[in-house]
């Protein structure tokens, strides 16, 4: 994911097939940072204009406050009053206005859906919104009373799943030995990989989390006794079974797996599921040029976690007593320079390339970590799917910038395991040379692999510079981005600042580029 200046709000980390849904930014008043809003919010100023009452909403009572000198936007039930805020949002007041006197949670879904709203909001908390009784269907009570049944001490398969399981059937188990714990889950998915299995096991709370296209099942324990630290997950890909294997810490017959929490047992949409995160250990930070670092994180023994290529993560830091949150997509340790088998990374270790921004409080706060500190690191998101390369003939990876990142595990696997590709070809925009990141890895591997090709093109270059000058442009598309043949199936990434994204995708669009050929990935 591209790193964008966080003089004020994170930046929204969603990914879409085009970049229309894409967050413009504006430029902010001097004294609008997001360190400016968080003194705000401290300096115990009534935001709300309540006097600290909290008050209950009604739906006509919202849609009064609809103006920018007093706007109050509900999100998930709770109502703030954002009047204060406008003029340090970074995506403009304008799109704030988008809910102004109404629901905004999906639009907040669509552009916001991993920021902390409660922690960054909290001060301009108005209250709940009213809620009208609603009669429940007859046919919840049957269902429940079913799903007290108790299986080895657990919630019966046959719980609720969720309303979207009509073609999904999915159930657990358990059973022990002297000295093991093994926990079945049945997906009944013949492409489950290890990708779409995601287990952590902290202070006997075990999450064992399957993701079946946006829906995902979710097994979450309180566990009756403690085990070790480390586990093993084995997949069945043919049949989708997950085995999660814990190990006791004391050879003692069980009586049941534990206590079910609140989420256990269930199959919903992952938007409705709320970010996860674990505490990650830096191993190392190493300079990638003169701005840009690799950090590499080392997940907890008992976390099994594969980040899925095009897709990213989110951290999480406490800045001045308020979370903050953003996202970074991971790429390699190296651009692997033999592709004659896919890479094979042990899976302990995530690695980011991080932009340092001088006047970033987030960046600011990850250059001062030392080896040896945590961050919170969530679960992967994202939409894109390998689907899309694994059908296309040519592919053009367009970057600005750290928004080079997401095209790192993209061209590895493209060049191990993409056999119908004939042309993978980078265009990678940059100011100066000095910016240029993994320069020489990328000039390898266009000498070590005849089918790959990069681009350098520099807005700011010096006089010395023999290659291309410029910014995107369609002009300098139509140059570079060309099909091997004229029925050839292509696919376009792109990824940088906003504007560039936009931009390029409406360039690519005017070149006669389908939507469907166009994959942004919007920062």
């Amino acid at each position: 994911m591209l790193n964008v200046p966080p003089q004020a709000f994170p930046a929204p980390g969603s990914q879409q097939r085009v970049a229309a849904s894409g967050r413009a930014k504006v430029p902010l008043k001097p004294g609008r940072s997001l360190m400016d809003w968080i003194r705000l919010t401290k300096s115990g100023k009534d935001l709300t204009g309540l006097k600290g009452r909290l008050v209950e909403v009604t739906e006509d009572e919202l849609a009064k406050h609809n103006k920018k000198e007093d706007c109050w936007i509900c999100i998930r039930g709770f109502v703030y009053n954002v009047t204060p805020y406008m003029e340090y949002h970074p995506g403009g007041e304008d799109e704030l206005m988008k809910a102004a006197g109404t629901d905004g949670t999906d639009l907040f879904d669509q552009v916001h859906r991993w920021v902390n709203y409660e922690s960054m909001l909290k001060e301009c908390l108005v209250g709940r919104m009213a809620v009208k009784p609603i009669a429940a269907p007859k046919e919840i009570s049957s269902t429940l009373s079913e799903e007290k049944k108790q299986l080895n001490g657990m919630l019966s398969e046959k719980g609720v799943l969720g309303a979207s399981t009509k073609d999904v059937m999915l159930s657990y188990d358990w059973f022990q030995t002297d000295s093991l714990i093994t926990i079945v889950i049945y997906t009944k998915q013949k492409d489950l990989n290890a990708e779409l299995v995601i287990v952590d096991c902290q202070d006997k709370r075990l999450r064992g989390e399957i993701i079946i296209d946006d829906h995902s099942y979710l097994v979450e324990v309180d566990l009756y006794h403690a085990v070790q630290e480390d586990l093993a997950v084995n997949i069945t890909e043919k049949v989708g079974k997950v085995e999660i294997i814990l190990k006791k810490n004391d050879n003692i017959h069980w009586k049941m797996l534990g206590q079910p929490l609140e989420n256990h047992n269930t199959f919903i949409k992952r938007t409705d599921r709320g970010q996860f995160y674990r505490k990650c250990k830096l191993v190392s930070k190493t300079e990638v040029t003169h701005d840009t670092k690799l950090f590499c994180l080392m997940l907890p023994k008992s976390t099994h976690l594969h980040v899925p290529t095009g897709q990213h993560v989110y951290l999480k830091q406490i800045i001045a007593g308020t979370e903050v949150v953003k996202p970074y997509t991971p790429v390699l340790p190296f651009l692997p320079l033999d592709f004659k088998e896919p890479s094979c990374h042990d899976g302990a270790h995530i690695y980011l390339m991080i932009k340092i921004y001088s006047c970033g409080p987030f960046t600011q706060a990850l250059e001062h970590l030392q080896v040896g500190d945590y961050i919170s690191v969530s679960n992967p998101e994202g939409n894109f799917k390998k689907s899309q390369v694994q059908t296309s003939e040519d592919l053009f990876l367009l970057a600005a910038g750290t928004g080079f990142t997401p095209m790192v595990k993209l061209l590895d696997f493209a060049l191990t395991e993409v056999s119908c590709l004939r042309t993978v070809k980078l265009i990678f925009f940059n100011k100066t040379e000095d910016d240029i990141l993994w320069r020489n890895q990328l000039e390898q591997l266009a000498l070590k692999d005849k089918r790959f090709e990069v681009k350098f093109i520099l807005s700011q270059p010096t006089k010395d510079w023999m290659g291309k000058e410029g910014k995107i442009s369609s002009s300098l598309l139509s140059e570079f981005v060309k099909r091997s043949s004229k029925y050839s199936k292509v696919l376009i990434c792109i990824c940088g600042p906003t504007p560039f994204t936009e931009q390029g995708v409406q360039y690519l669009k005017d070149l006669g580029y389908s939507q469907e050929e166009i994959h942004a990935f919007t920062a």
